[in-house]
Parts: structure tokens; sequence; C-alpha cells
């Protein structure tokens, strides 16, 4: 009779709390900022090589002005793009095709947490590339330093709507080589439309510019660089910035569910 009371009690033993979403993302982000360190240096390195290597280049037909300004910006969340979006879709679309998505899903963290962790994480890792990058271009072009601190809001919030991107591409496309391409042309796409000054575009392919999440971030950027930026106009962008990374990350997170259930 003890021993069957004692096995009746453990029966009823309540289950243990679910992990909170703060805490979980705390740990998926050091976990995957750790291995991001690892393994994604040199590629940090070659994005950051690639933009100023863009801005060399261009020196010889740009001179200054809103030109110069939207090169250098562009340049600059051309890296988050390289890393955020492109790397995070390779990164979820490997983890879907060798089935590391079931690593995730037996693990007692929210599905967000998944999502915004490695978002983060990434984001995060591209923050000494675009500095470097910022700071070269100025010197480059004869810009203004001053209003550089603006990178503080221009990362993280460019990287939040390229990061959701790039997730929900990796986690979406039916195949790793899928992502991977979805990656490429995503990134492909962010220096064409980035970089290039948008006054000499046509007019169709301008409002492909407007679509593309990272087109605020540069317009940020760039009236930072003005002596005298519109600072109202500079808050509107990072807002539709910021809205567009809630959407994307809101949309990363359900495609990840959707993906490890099946």
């Amino acid at each position: 009779m003890p021993a069957a009371r004692d096995r009746d009690a453990e029966e009823a033993a309540p289950l243990a709390p679910p992990a909170r979403l703060l805490p979980s993302l705390a740990a998926v982000y050091r976990a995957q900022l750790s291995r991001a360190r690892v393994a994604r240096i040199p590629l940090l390195f070659v994005a950051t090589f690639q933009s100023i290597g863009i801005m060399v280049l261009m020196r010889g037909v740009v001179d200054g002005g809103s030109e110069a300004r939207a090169v250098v910006a562009g340049s600059t969340v051309l890296v988050v793009a390289f890393v955020a979006l492109n790397l995070l879709a390779q990164y979820f679309g490997q983890l879907r095709a060798t089935g590391g998505l079931d690593h995730y899903a037996t693990l007692p963290v929210p599905p967000a947490a998944v999502v915004l962790g490695a978002a983060g994480a990434y984001a995060s890792f591209t923050v000494p590339g675009t500095v470097v990058t910022a700071v070269t271009g100025a010197v480059l072009f004869g810009l203004p330093l001053g209003h550089l601190w603006l990178l503080a809001a221009v990362v993280p919030l460019s990287g939040a709507a390229l990061s959701g991107l790039g997730a929900a591409l990796g986690l979406l496309a039916p195949r790793q080589e899928f992502a991977t391409l979805l990656g490429q042309l995503g990134m492909s796409a962010a220096l064409l439309l980035g970089v290039l000054p948008a006054e000499r575009m046509p007019e169709p392919i301008g409002w492909a510019r407007d679509l593309l999440p990272s087109t605020y971030g540069v317009e940020a950027l760039a009236r930072a660089f003005d002596p005298r930026p519109d600072w109202t106009a500079v808050a509107l962008d990072l807002a539709v910035c910021g809205v567009v990374g809630v959407l994307s990350l809101a949309v990363a997170t359900w495609a990840y569910r959707r993906a490890a259930v099946r």
C-alpha cells in the first residue's frame, strides 16, 4: 500500500512549467552568437571587404553629394544583408534539410525564442563590419562623421527586418538549394537597389526598391551623412524598418512552427 500511494503521488506530480520567452531567447542568442564567432568571422571579413571594394569602385563614378551618401549608406547596410539575410537563409535551410529543426523542437523553448535568438545573433555579428564600412566610406567620400551614432538604431532595425526575411526564406524553401538561392538573390537585390543612387534608377526599379526592407535603413543612414539631417524623415524611415522587422520575424516564427511539425 505505501508503495502504491507513492506511485500515485508521483503520477499526480505537476509538470514543470514551460520555459519563459526571455530566458529562452537569451540562451539561444548566446549559443548562436558563440557559434557565429567561430564559423562566421571569415565571412564577415568577406562582407566588409566586398562593401569597401564597391565604394572604392563607385568613387570613380560618384564625386559627392546625395549620391555619395547613398553609396556609403547602401554599402554599410549591405554588410547586414550579407550576414542577416543571406547567411541566415542558408542556416535555416540547412537546419530544415538535415533535421536540425528536430533538435530545437525537442527543447522546452518557445518557437519565437529560436527565431529571435538566431536572428539577433546574426544581426549583432554584423556590428564590427558596419562600423568599419561606414567610417571608411565617410573618409573616402569626405562625408561628416558626427552622426554615425545613428548606426546604433539602423543596424538592429535593419538587421531585424533582414533577419526575419532570411529566416522565413530558409524555412519556407522546399529544398536547401532553394534557400541558398533565395538568400543570394535577396543579397543581390540589397546590393543593386541599395548601393546605386535612387535618382539614377528607372521608375519601375524604384518601386521594387521601396519594397525592400533594407531600403529604409539605407535612407535613414544616408540622411545621417547630411550636415543637417532631417530627423523627422530619419525617424519615419526607422519606424518603417521596425514595423517590417516585427512583421518579418512574425512570419519567420510561423514558418518555424510549420517546418518543425512536418
